[in-house]
């Protein structure tokens, strides 16, 4: 049941091996008992507008391969290397591509072409019209984010910490930046975001850093946690979320460290409140959406950042980002359900069981209001919220 105001429970380092499959554990495998699948009085329905299957989805390993969302289409991609393009409104097929790599990250774009990573550390370029190869690049280490593009560059992060730019056009390395990491960090999947002028990346350090999009030279850092303990699990403070543009500031969250409000042009703190989260958080009226690290929903007022309410029903079930959609918040699990929550207060008002291999990657919402769905096991589809009748 949802719990109005209260605090958010801190998680627990062992949960964090078993949730993120640190030191070779499974992402299935528990140390702290999950909550169980929770019983809904159901008021709305998930009713689907179209569905496919993409290549094995995620083919059982821990990746991030969030589908592209570009207007009118829609770009997906499975670790065994399939690519389609498919047309938002009823998924008919565009193209498709059987490549003959296996797939780390992706999908990244621009206005012309498709950025995928290799599980052979390469940045792969491919055309948005038909999907044909136009460049690849060697990377240092693997990457787990999805490439960005503002268009005129394209950037990737490896997970040691290296920043690297390469012209869109041809693949040329343009600069590289290397931040710190500590000796252990969460294998997560948070993407750089690419402006015109700048690029800010977040590192398993609580680290946020601005970096100058034509040399790659630091602008400014800020802490979103500090490490904290005698060992090393003790000392996580990973941000594992791409932070949200809101205006002039940034919205960000690390794990065991804090939500915090910054400037873009200056890392200077707006504000910030104590908080634990491994996915970015969600702004809708004035109402900040966060799925905490244990797996409590919490929703803060944005002007002053008061609790409003908590949702302790799927604790330790590695909810995804929360996505708004009307009066409802919308995140899947690691079983593989969808969750419709009211925005209101924190209840359960639908459920689904969509993908048995789980939800790792958040939904999407589509321009025409509807919810893009993409599983582990490879189902993508998109639903409309409906009420129960």
């Amino acid at each position: 049941m949802p719990r109005l105001a209260g605090g958010i429970r801190s998680a627990s380092i062992i949960t964090l091996l078993a949730l993120l499959g640190l030191a070779g554990c499974s992402t299935t495998d528990t140390f702290e008992q999950p909550a169980p699948v929770p019983e809904v009085e159901a008021s709305v329905a998930f009713k689907q507008v179209w569905g496919m299957s993409v290549g094995d989805g995620h083919d059982g390993e821990l990746l991030y391969l969030s589908p592209l969302n570009a207007g009118d289409v829609i770009y997906a991609a499975s670790a065994d290397g399939e690519l389609v393009a498919v047309s938002t409104d009823n998924g008919s097929l565009i193209w498709e591509r059987e490549l003959d790599d296996r797939l780390f990250a992706g999908v990244g774009g621009d206005q012309d072409r498709l950025y995928l990573i290799t599980r052979e550390a390469e940045l792969v370029a491919l055309a948005r019209s038909d999907g044909h190869e136009l460049w690849r690049a060697s990377l240092p280490t693997e990457v787990l984010s999805a490439p960005q593009s503002n268009g005129s560059m394209v950037v990737t992060q490896t997970i040691d910490g290296r920043v690297l730019a390469f012209d869109s056009g041809d693949g040329h390395a343009l600069w590289q930046y290397d931040g710190v990491v500590p000796v252990l960090s969460i294998r997560a999947a948070a993407a750089p975001l690419v402006g015109s002028d700048i690029v800010i990346a977040a590192f398993a350090s609580g680290k946020l850093i601005a970096l100058a999009a034509d040399s790659g030279q630091p602008v400014w850092q800020y802490e979103l946690g500090q490490p904290q303990g005698r060992t090393e699990l003790e000392r996580l403070v990973d941000i594992g979320g791409q932070p949200l543009v809101l205006d002039s500031a940034l919205l960000a969250v690390g794990y065991q460290g804090k939500l915090a409000l910054v400037d873009i042009r200056t890392g200077q703190e707006i504000w910030s409140k104590k908080a634990s989260s491994l996915y970015a958080p969600s702004v809708a009226d004035n109402a900040i959406y966060l799925a905490s690290a244990n797996g409590d929903l919490v929703a803060l007022r944005g002007s002053d950042r008061r609790e409003l309410w908590v949702q302790d029903q799927l604790a330790w079930r590695q909810p995804t980002q929360p996505v708004p959609l009307g009066d409802y918040l919308v995140l899947g699990d690691f079983e593989g359900y969808l969750y419709a929550v009211s925005r209101a207060d924190g209840s359960l008002q639908g459920k689904l069981e969509f993908d048995d291999e789980g939800i790792r990657v958040p939904a999407q919402r589509l321009a025409n209001g509807n919810l893009l769905v993409f599983g582990n096991g490879g189902r993508l589809a998109v639903f409309q919220l409906r009420p129960v009748e």
